[in-house]
């Protein structure tokens, strides 16, 4: 009797793989990229993101400031050298009509700080910043170098002395040094806000409100009270204002002071 489990009529059988020759790396071979939907789930967490057209760019200011030195990966970061180039593109785009700075920073390095807010305060297109959860430390100057500054009714802001990190030398020079870099912050946000520069040292050297520190934290509307941000606002708002400098042909916010 045949066997049930022996096909009576083999086929032509397929060949076994060839063997590896030892020696030789094992073949990879490349998956197809992933499609744009699969993209936006994995980033995102969403099917699809949406797009539009528009004449005016947007610029998020978020985490921690990175300047010289690389801080740990578990920070979340803006490096300025990402920044820079960005606004580079956006003054030279004919398409860009104007520009919206979302903050949500701690602060972070001075220089790198200066060096963003200089470049928003030098564009000849209109800027509006926008600050929703924080704008502190070096984060204040960002916020005052445009046309027209928001912050969110929740959203704070934290003015006090700069600092130094790591080893620091006990001589004259470095005491003088920290002077000299306070100064360019205090003569930088007193020229972009509307707040004097006695108050705003006020502010910055106030003991007793902070714990561990000494300064001032502003909340929402305190901010605009001080004349440190224009106006309390959210999203809608700073972009129909920007629309409207757009509408008006306003120059950037360097040529307004």
């Amino acid at each position: 009797m045949p066997n049930p489990d022996v096909n009576p009529n083999p086929g032509p059988q397929p060949a076994p793989p060839s063997p590896q020759p030892s020696g030789e790396p094992e073949r990879v071979v490349a998956r197809p990229p992933a499609s744009p939907q699969v993209e936006s789930i994995k980033e995102l967490g969403q099917t699809n993101v949406a797009e539009y057209k528009s004449e005016i760019q947007c610029v998020q200011i978020v985490g921690q400031i990175e300047g010289h030195l690389v801080l740990p990966p578990q920070n979340k970061t803006t490096k300025y050298e990402h920044i820079i180039p960005q606004l580079v593109a956006i003054e030279q785009d004919p398409a860009v009509k104007g520009l919206l700075v979302v903050l949500n920073t701690v602060g972070g390095d001075v220089e790198a700080g200066l060096a963003i807010a200089e470049m928003l305060v030098s564009m000849s297109k209109p800027v509006v910043s926008l600050v929703l959860g924080g704008g502190h430390s070096i984060g204040v100057p960002i916020a005052v170098a445009a046309n027209h500054s928001f912050i969110a009714e929740t959203a704070t802001m934290t003015i006090h002395p700069i600092r130094l990190t790591g080893m620091v030398i006990g001589v004259p020079q470095t005491y003088e040094y920290l002077d000299k870099m306070q100064d360019r912050v205090i003569r930088f946000i007193v020229e972009h806000a509307n707040i004097s520069e006695q108050e705003l040292r006020r502010l910055m050297f106030q003991t007793g409100e902070l714990a561990r520190d000494i300064g001032t934290i502003l909340v929402g509307k305190d901010a605009v009270n001080v004349g440190l941000i224009d106006e309390v606002g959210g999203l809608s708002q700073a972009v129909r204002y920007l629309k409207k400098l757009i509408a008006e042909g306003a120059p950037g916010p360097g040529k307004l002071h």
